[in-house]
């Protein structure tokens, strides 16, 4: 069965290169068909349990992993259920919309859309496709680093974005998988979303509060627990940056490369804008993590 994932550029960027005086190559998953990179990991589990006989999926997400799940199905044909919390965008509700799956709005965060989703698969079956928890989406996101191995040197350091830890898993996994064990892995999350970088300052894996950033696909109250044994394994280095940071690394990537992203991606793209966490290293590969929750009214907005 073809994956249901697009091989995306890993692209060098001459602009930002030229700008800090080094290599900073982009793996450009905001070109997948989803808009974003969770149809590597979503598609992938999806398709595994669609030849176990599976035909409804059920989904809770803030936006990008609903809408890869949707799709997902709409390819496969299946039937989705995505369940999101009241602090959703519309944005991301009519594209969910637009792939045929139903959309329930619960819970006024994504751990309350969650608990909503799995109870609707107790009463009703079929199969629960978790936004990021789950090896076999994290084993489809070890792709990106393959693809890029092919196309640029090995990395002085790999940087992505963390919401509930499930891209840094896979992407620790494909490093590992490509020899790159001693390249340090930069995670980077707004500060009203921290749940990792809180977690490393505290020692021990922490649940936050709540949630409060305008990088909303990064609102997850606890990472995996996957991502915390990671730190026993790999030099992993947890930064925070401000959402006014994000919105501004958005606006300028759309004068560098003549694309959008959602202020996820923005918060990774704002640490390479800043220039000074990376200068020692020479090639840097930053994962362009995409998103649909952005468009030029939202970004007038900012």
């Amino acid at each position: 069965m073809k994956p249901l994932h697009y091989k995306t550029p890993t692209l060098y960027s001459v602009p930002i290169s030229q700008r800090l005086r080094k290599h900073i190559w982009l793996k450009m998953e905001c070109y997948q068909p989803t808009g974003a990179y969770k149809i590597r990991g979503i598609g992938h589990l999806c398709q595994h349990y669609f030849k176990q006989g599976v035909r409804n999926f059920v989904s809770s997400s803030g936006g990008n992993a609903g809408i890869a799940v949707a799709y997902a199905g709409r390819m496969l044909g299946a039937k989705v259920d995505v369940f999101v919390p009241e602090s959703s965008h519309p944005i991301f509700i009519n594209a969910i919309n637009a792939q045929g799956a139903t959309v329930h709005i619960k819970g006024s965060v994504w751990d309350e859309a969650h608990q909503h989703a799995v109870e609707f698969v107790e009463s009703t079956g079929g199969k629960y496709i978790p936004p990021f928890d789950d090896p076999l989406i994290w084993q489809g996101y070890t792709s990106m680093i393959a693809e890029a191995a092919d196309e640029m040197p090995k990395p002085d350091a790999v940087i992505a974005a963390v919401g509930g830890g499930g891209l840094a898993c896979g992407l620790l996994q494909g490093m590992h998988q490509q020899g790159w064990q001693n390249v340090p892995f930069y995670t980077v999350e707004t500060k009203g979303a921290a749940s990792f970088a809180e977690s490393v300052k505290a020692g021990e894996l922490i649940t936050l509060d709540l949630i409060n950033t305008i990088a909303t696909s990064l609102g997850a109250k606890r990472v995996t627990s996957a991502l915390w044994d990671w730190t026993k394994k790999h030099e992993i280095i947890a930064l925070t940056t401000t959402d006014c940071a994000a919105v501004k690394a958005v606006k300028q990537f759309a004068d560098d490369h003549r694309v959008l992203v959602e202020p996820a991606a923005g918060a990774v793209l704002s640490i390479i804008y800043d220039n000074e966490i990376l200068k020692s290293y020479d090639n840097v590969l930053v994962i362009v993590c995409g998103g649909v929750g952005i468009s030029l009214e939202l970004l007038n907005n900012f």
